[in-house]
Parts: C-alpha cells; structure tokens; sequence
C-alpha cells in the first residue's frame, strides 16, 4: 500500500488525524503520523479517494510514487527516475510539478521541481514515447516533490485544486475565512453536528462558518460536486471504487436536526451568504438575515456561537476594532446567557476588550494569519459585568478635567477644533485633538524604559476610554503614530508628506475657526489638514493683512492664507512643494467663497523666493514663514535645517519684502535659537510673540512653537 500525506493549515493537524481514523475504517489513529501541516500514513487507493470527497479539513490528498534520500540533485534525479511515469499518465495529458521544502544542496523549488520534471521526459522518451508537455495554467494531472532534510517525496495530487476551495464561494470578500479553518472552529468549539444545540454566527460575513455547519449536519460531502479531480487522469484510478464512494455518500444525506443561523450588518454581505448557500445547497438549512451584532437578540433559548469577528492588521483598523469589542462582551453578558462563544481573532488584545474568562484557547492559522480560537461558556462568571479597564481610571478622570477646565473657552465657539490631552499623565504618552465629532489620538514614541508590551496596553486602554470620555463615536477614533527620528528621517510636524498624491475629498469633512471653515482629512495623512496651535498665530497676521498683499510660503492647506484673505487682503500668493496640499488650500478657498486676486504656486519654496527676486514686480506686505524643522524632500537638491538655515531663508525673503513689511516667521523646533544679532544686522526689529500666540488648549505646552515678528 502507498503512503498517503494529507495537508492541511498548522494548528489543524490533530483534528485531521482524527478525521482520517474516523474516515478511512481500515486506518488506526496510532499509525498516523503528524507533522506540522501534514498528516501521513499508509493505505491503499480507497482511503485516498474518501478523503478527496469527505475530508472537510484537508488542503491536499497526496499520493506517495517515490520515497527516499535525495541530499544532492543527482540522487532526486535518480528517484525520480524510479517511477515508470508512462504507467503513471498518458504523454499527452498536460502535467505540471510543484516543489515544497529545501535542503542543504537543494535550496531551490523551481530547480528541484525542474530536475523532477527532466526524469519524467526522459522516462517518456527512454520508451520512445511522444515528450509530454508541462501546461502550469491548464495541466490536467499536478504532481508534487516535498523536501525536507536528505529525504523527498514525489507524489501524485489526487486533490486537483486545494480541497478548502469547496466551488460554493465566488467573493470572498475583504478578509476570508478559508472553509477548512471554518470546521476547525467548529470541531474545536465542541459543537455537534448530529445533535439539536442551534447554531449562530452574528458576524457571518459571506457565511462560510454557517454554510460548513450546514454541509456537517446535513452529513453533505464538502467537495461533492466537484467538476475535475487530480486522478482523473492517473492511470491508475480506479473508477468503480470512486463511484461506489461517490454513491455512498450521496444515500446518506439527511435533514439537519438543529436550526443554523447567520447575520451580518451589511444586507450586501448576507445577499452574497444567500447565494453562497444556495450553491452549496443548504439555503434550507439556514436562516440569514441583516442585524447588527450589537442589536441581535437570541434566535433561542441557548445555543451556541461561533464566529470570526472583524478584526484590523493596521493600527487604525485595530483602534477602531477595539471599542467594538468592548461594546460585543457586554452585549453578550446582556442577552446571550446560557449560551457558548467560539471567537476567533488575530489580536489577543480585542479579545481582551470582551471582559470574558475563556476557558480554553487554540492556535489556528487562517491563510498566514496567525490567530486564536477562545471558548467562552456565558455562565454566572462570565455574566458578572467585571471591567479590565477600571471607568474611573487615571487618563478618563484626566480627560474629563481637561474638558472642565476649557469649557469656559469652548462655549464661546470660536472653533470646534482643539486639543484636550497633550501627555499630561507621565503613563499615557499621548496628543488627543477633537475636531468636531471626530477625535485623533497621536501616539509618540513610548521611551526606551517602557517595554513595548506596556506602551501597547496603555495605548489600548486609551483607545475603550477616550471615546466614552469625550462622548465621541468610536468609530471617530483615529489612531496615529508619531515617531522622533534623528537625522535624515527626523519627524517634523508641517511637511509629512501625504502618502498618495490622490484626491481624497468623500474622506473629509470641515471645522470652523473664528468665521472660517477648512476641510479636514482624519485618514490619510499623518497631519489631518490644520495645525491647532497656529490658531492665535493665523488672527493676529491675519489682523495685520486688511490691504496688503500677501506671501504665505510653506503653506500646507492655506489655512493662514483663508484667514488673510477673509481680512480684506488685496492679493493671497500661496506656495508649497505638495500639489495635494495645494489643491486642498484652493478647496478651502472654495468652501468659504473666496474669489480675488489669489495665486498658488506648486514649487520648492527655496528655490521660489530666489525666482522671485529676480522678478522686481514681486514684493509683498506681509509674509508668513513657516518652514519645516528639516526636509530632505527628492524635490529638492539639498536638505533643509531650520536651525542652520533660517538666516539664509530670511535675508532672501526680506529681498521681496516692500519698506515697512513684516514677516510673520515661526517654527515647530523646540531647540530652535533664534539668531537675533543675524536678524538685526539685516535690519529688523524683532517682537517675540511665542507666549501671545499659544492658544488655550496648548497652554500645557508653551513649547509647542516659536514665533517672532520682523519688521523693517
């Protein structure tokens, strides 16, 4: 008998080897031997073929044709050669040969499966034989050569396509839950399919964890209607024993005993699980239908859940996963007593966030997403509403004083865009700004002292409190990171280059600010359109702009050039490196019906100060400086530093300067040192307005700029 190797994802390897034993009557569960991802034992065709159709955990149902030492290409020429591969398929039957795994001499699969491949056309052409033709798109018979150490195996697939494709399944949608993975949470979860306890997956997505239970229960073969079969043209399949299998299990479909349901929030997601079921046949079977979790309420008295909730990989995703946790573990201590949860997420943490004690935990792998399978029994522990996280802890009480304390300045709606948390609390290492309903929460970069398991657990804990605190959607929570570098990569606040140079208008939504409105984009971009602590700054130039004309260079979203230009300004010239930032300040132009005499210029301002120079007809009133601490942007020849280069920058700006002008000059370096006797030489006269231009909810922060004005 040959040996017979059955893959599947790791973490499922003993489920396999107790589905292989319950399969195959002849196998003893003793003499299979497990691997990560692998089963093998030995037994004849018939066991193959049972697994091909009944398996619901498998990948891939190999059949074993050669075994043996193979530690240089010589001896895996040589085993291949072993085979009489005209006795294994006709040469005019496409084939293709696959490679998996390595050695100290075999290091490559597309050179191990070509030296593979070399021993099949030479057997062919040793008994003069038309050369057979590798087809890696349409081959009708796929053959593969595993590795590992000295040792390989050249198998034939019986398997075709990967058995976790069931057919039943055409969009899978943002994050699939592979079928197989499906039945491991099911078989781990406890429930049964051949008894009564009803099914529920409340987040069921294009209804994969609802459609196996179904095939399970209903005791329907997962790959019962498959077109084409790995061994459909081996030679050595034995088609009388396939049909009598085929048969079989066709007579012994039944009627589910317990009823099965499923329900997403998007009527889209639930239209696709119908039709999915529907191809599987087993619509009958389930009850689908568009709920939010949060609102389900029991179909039944008890029962059982298994589902795969949504969960983010990117750090925004995740901080919007969170609450949605908290909210799911509360909801389910409300309304789902008696019953059991099998939840699996990639996140240790958003389990967390359920406040649940789960009283066992598995390893699953879905694709090469490493995740967690928690059983929870919703029994009088687990109904206790307990917290983690305590409401009365030290960054809410923190947050709510904030609040307090600024509530004054609030009410008088001058904006509705401004700062409520700068790291006041040493643990919480945080910027939390409020622009209307939404909130960004930036991380800085925790100190080396804290290890980055705490700085998670803290940020974390931010992300369930800051929302209930502010009484903000959770959903309007926007997470970012911000790092200090040094050098080159040195982070500064003003000129974080967007991401795409992409028009992002249906992500935004406007603030105002002292009769002004500006879009804001909370996503995209590290810098969501508005620097909060230029607010005072943008009034008191703009205070001075009535007739003028007007420069501002480094000008990001023009918020400084609206504020001027809304003060009566005789002209707006706005200029930046960033056509994506530009458009945005022609849009907030737009949005508050500015028209006039208002230029913008896409340009390396640098580089544009000293054009304009040489354009005597270019001089200005009033001239808002705001460059960026440092930039080594590919735009521009050479790199940018405030501290080394502001003097340079100011005496070339005071060149388009009219006679009695001012520069408006700031900067975001909190070392900056102004070079006050350059200045002077130049013939200014300097007014530090740092401390005046600190808005009130920077005032935790008098370092959060500096600004001066110079004057000739």
């Amino acid at each position: 008998m040959p040996d017979i190797i059955v893959t599947t994802s790791t973490g499922i390897e003993e489920l396999l080897k107790i589905e292989i034993a319950d399969l195959c009557d002849e196998t003893d569960l003793d003499s299979i031997r497990v691997k990560p991802g692998q089963c093998r034992f030995s037994a004849d065709l018939r066991a193959a073929y049972t697994l091909c159709l009944h398996s619901r955990l498998a990948n891939r149902v190999l059949v074993v044709l050669a075994s043996g030492r193979a530690d240089d290409a010589e001896k895996l020429y040589s085993l291949a050669s072993s085979v009489k591969w005209p006795d294994v398929f006709a040469s005019d039957t496409p084939f293709l040969i696959t490679a998996r795994g390595a050695n100290r001499e075999l290091r490559n699969t597309q050179f191990i499966a070509q030296k593979v491949k070399d021993a099949v056309v030479d057997s062919f052409q040793e008994q003069q034989l038309p050369r057979p033709n590798v087809d890696k798109s349409n081959a009708y018979i796929k053959f593969q050569v595993r590795v590992f150490r000295e040792h390989a195996d050249i198998c034939v697939d019986f398997s075709g396509n990967s058995l976790h494709m069931r057919g039943y399944r055409l969009d899978t949608g943002d994050a699939p839950l592979k079928e197989h993975v499906a039945v491991a949470m099911l078989k781990r979860s406890g429930w049964q399919p051949n008894g009564d306890t009803p099914l529920l997956d409340p987040m069921c997505g294009s209804g994969t964890i609802a459609i196996e239970a179904a095939m399970m229960a209903a005791n329907i073969p997962p790959n019962m209607h498959r077109d084409m079969w790995g061994f459909d043209f081996y030679l050595g399949h034995k088609l009388r024993t396939w049909q009598a299998i085929e048969a079989k299990a066709e007579a012994q479909i039944s009627k589910p005993k317990m009823p099965i349901f499923g329900s997403d929030v998007s009527m889209i997601v639930v239209e696709k699980a119908i039709e999915n079921a529907t191809r599987a046949n087993v619509i009958d079977y389930i009850e689908f239908k568009q709920v939010d979790a949060l609102q389900l309420r029991p179909p039944t008295e008890s029962g059982q859940i298994v589902s795969n909730p949504p969960y983010g990989e990117r750090l925004g995703e995740f901080a919007s996963m969170l609450p949605l946790y908290d909210e799911l573990g509360e909801h389910f201590k409300t309304h789902f007593a008696n019953w059991q949860l099998a939840l699996l997420c990639s996140e240790q943490s958003l389990l967390k966030a359920l406040k649940l004690r789960a009283h066992k935990r598995y390893q699953l792998f879905n694709g090469k997403l490493e995740c967690q399978l928690a059983l929870y029994e919703m029994t009088e522990g687990n109904l206790e509403m307990f917290s983690v996280v305590d409401e009365n802890s030290e960054l809410a009480n923190r947050l709510k004083k904030n609040i307090k304390k600024l509530s004054k300045w609030i009410n008088k709606g001058h904006t509705d865009a401004y700062r409520v948390y700068d790291a006041d609390l040493p643990n919480y290492n945080f910027a939390i700004d409020r622009y209307g309903d939404w909130v960004i929460l930036q991380e800085y970069q925790a100190p080396k002292s804290i290890p980055e398991k705490v700085a998670n657990e803290r940020l974390q804990h931010a992300i369930l409190h800051v929302p209930k605190a502010l009484g903000i959607d959770p959903k309007k929570l926007v997470v970012k990171t911000r790092k200090k570098q040094a050098g080159k990569n040195q982070y500064e606040k003003n000129k974080t280059k967007p991401s795409r140079e992409v028009s992002t208008r249906h992500k935004r939504f406007t603030v105002h600010e002292y009769g002004a409105k500006f879009w804001i984009n909370p996503k995209d971009y590290l810098d969501v359109g508005l620097f909060l602590d230029h607010r005072e700054t943008r009034q008191m130039f703009a205070a001075q702009c009535a007739g003028a004309d007007v420069l501002n260079l480094f000008c990001y979203t023009g918020s400084v050039s609206v504020h001027a230009a809304l003060s009566g300004a005789r002209s707006v010239t706005s200029v930046d490196m960033s056509n994506t930032y530009l458009q945005w300040a022609k849009d907030n132009f737009v949005l508050n019906g500015i028209k006039g005499a208002n230029v913008f210029e896409q340009a390396n301002c640098i580089e544009w100060v000293a054009q304009a120079q040489q354009r005597k007809q270019c001089r200005y009133d009033r001239i808002f400086l705001d460059p960026p601490s440092f930039s080594n942007s590919k735009r521009m020849q050479d790199t940018w530093d405030v501290q080394r280069d502001h003097i340079a920058l100011i005496e070339s700006v005071k060149a388009i300067l009219k006679p009695n002008g001012k520069i408006f000059f700031s900067n975001n370096l909190r070392s900056f040192q102004l070079d006050e006797t350059a200045i002077v030489a130049s013939g200014f006269t300097i007014q530090n307005i740092t401390k005046q231009s600190i808005p009130e909810d920077f005032s935790r922060n008098q370092k959060i700029h500096h600004c001066w004005v110079l004057s000739l």
